[in-house]
């Protein structure tokens, strides 16, 4: 008999914690500015799906086709708002709910597995992730966050029942087909972002060694359950590799490569263990921090030496790995550690489940009963403490976009002719607003500049043989000093208040002047 997926009560209380939240800081955001998203990158995805539904074409600007969509599948999930006219704040909010709803859920279902004799598991870590504020704020940015995290959840749960399914007499045909289910999943995932790739490989890892001595006699179903998974994958990743080898020669997309480039000197600088602390840092600012002693014994006692199998420890390998190699190749912890964000979800697991489970060990001493429930009440009340510190930190970044990027691109499109040619560090806002012909100097529509991040003087010499009429730069991504005579005059600047207040400073256009032969 097939097992049905359905939606129990559990399910409904953690979906309309999801829209409430979502629509709270929204609402926020609108109260303070209006509607709009957190990341200029948002408005990147809005850009290349508009321009998919409209003229059938992957591209940031109309007629050069490009693959600087780091997440194709959440870019391809966007397009209906505009094939269908639906509002894209609507649709996208909407899309950032239902992954919120879909990763507590998932969640929940994974401690139920994990932690089977603990009363009330499922409910509270289902609850801590969906109100985890880090994931609220993925959920209302636009970006494919959040979508990352349920789906490397949903990829989890698969490997853990195909598992439980090899212990049972499951047919090697049966087996390929729950494979290949398990590889779209991971598809997906690798799809939306593709360092996925990264939790699909130790999934059938997992699944392999979970066997321990007795993979011997299971061989036939194990191997037809890694065929399944590695032709499922490939079903949707092997056409989205040819498609980005076609465009740019890599198996990548353009951002990848110019992520890495941007922050290479920082790998010069620092070492991996200061790079780890430095990327990690931005997620302890919410309800995981009171939930790390619990993470710890529990990770401890799951991964005994004598533990029958070491599927339990998946959720953990992924996330310290992912964290590792972030930490390696881009240690970038800005925007609240987003790129790390996915992993909270698995640390809420091992630590609601293992503060619930100390409670039960410890409820007989009085000492212990003191203990394990202060640190619940106290993970409780953080939750809810940085729920509502996070929806005032998202209206907040959503106002700095708003006034800082969206007003810009406004007033290109009012008021610079479009036959002239833009240098452009920040594109999504500009690329939504004010279509035009564009150099992008953080190298995602413009790989050609990425080798000349670090050389001024070449990257300089490049916007003069292109003959770049206009910069449009923040003051940290100018390449060279404000009073540089080739930086004729400032033609616009936004002057708000709240990106310096913040720290930062405000969006300028720069009218450029070019010596003869680009020689200076």
């Amino acid at each position: 008999m097939k097992r049905r997926v359905t939606i129990s009560h559990l399910d409904l209380l953690l979906g309309f914690l999801a829209l409430v939240s979502v629509l709270v800081y929204v609402g926020v955001a609108a109260s303070l500015d209006e509607v709009g998203y957190p990341l200029d990158d948002a408005w990147i995805h809005q850009t290349y799906a508009r321009n998919l539904a409209h003229t059938g074409q992957w591209a940031f600007i109309p007629g050069q086709v490009s693959s600087a969509s780091t997440a194709p599948l959440y870019t391809l999930l966007l397009v209906p708002a505009y094939a269908l006219g639906i509002p894209h704040f609507l649709w996208t909010f909407g899309l950032g709910v239902g992954a919120l709803w879909l990763a507590g859920s998932l969640n929940a279902r994974l401690a139920g597995q994990l932690w089977p004799r603990v009363p009330g598991v499922r409910l509270w870590t289902g609850v801590l992730t969906v109100l985890s504020w880090h994931h609220v704020w993925a959920a209302a940015s636009g970006m494919e966050t959040m979508l990352f995290a349920a789906l490397a959840l949903a990829t989890i749960w698969a490997t853990w029942i195909d598992a439980g399914h090899l212990d049972k007499a499951t047919s090697a045909r049966g087996m390929a087909m729950r494979g290949f289910r398990a590889g779209l999943i991971g598809a997906a995932l690798t799809l939306t972002r593709p360092e996925g790739v990264i939790l699909v490989v130790l999934a059938g890892l997992s699944l392999l060694l979970s066997q321990g001595r007795t993979v011997q006699a299971r061989w036939p179903t194990v191997t037809a359950w890694g065929g399944g998974m590695l032709t499922g994958w490939l079903v949707l990743c092997g056409p989205a590799m040819v498609w980005n080898w076609q465009v740019n020669g890599t198996l990548l997309p353009d951002t990848a490569a110019a992520k890495q480039a941007e922050y290479a000197p920082i790998g010069e600088q620092w070492s991996l263990p200061e790079r780890l602390f430095r990327v990690v840092i931005p997620l302890l600012a919410s309800n995981l921090t009171p939930l790390l002693p619990s993470i710890a014994l529990s990770t401890a006692k799951l991964l005994r030496p004598n533990r029958p199998y070491p599927t339990p420890a998946l959720p953990l390998a992924w996330a310290v790995t992912h964290i590792t190699a972030y930490a390696w190749r881009l240690p970038a912890n800005y925007q609240h550690g987003r790129y790390l964000i996915p992993t909270l979800s698995v640390f809420l697991l091992y630590g609601a489940g293992g503060t619930l489970a100390l409670i039960q060990q410890w409820r007989r001493s009085p000492a212990g009963r003191v203990i394990s429930r202060s640190l619940a009440l106290s993970t409780l009340a953080v939750t809810a403490g940085f729920w509502g510190i996070g929806a005032q930190q998202y209206g907040q970044d959503v106002r700095i976009i708003n006034t800082e990027m969206v007003a810009t691109a406004k007033w290109i499109h009012t008021n610079l002719p479009t036959d002239k040619l833009l240098a452009v560090h920040d594109i999504g806002a500009l690329g939504y607003f004010a279509p035009r012909p564009i150099l992008d100097l953080a190298g995602l529509v413009s790989p050609e500049v990425i080798p000349l991040f670090h050389n001024a003087d070449a990257l300089m010499r490049l916007m003069c043989e292109r003959q770049v009429s206009y910069l449009m730069v923040m003051p940290d991504q100018r390449p060279v000093p404000a009073d540089d005579p080739r930086l004729d005059e400032i033609v616009y600047v936004t002057n708000a208040p709240y990106a310096p207040a913040a720290g930062g400073g405000n969006m300028a256009v720069y009218r450029m002047v070019w010596p003869t032969g680009c020689a200076w």
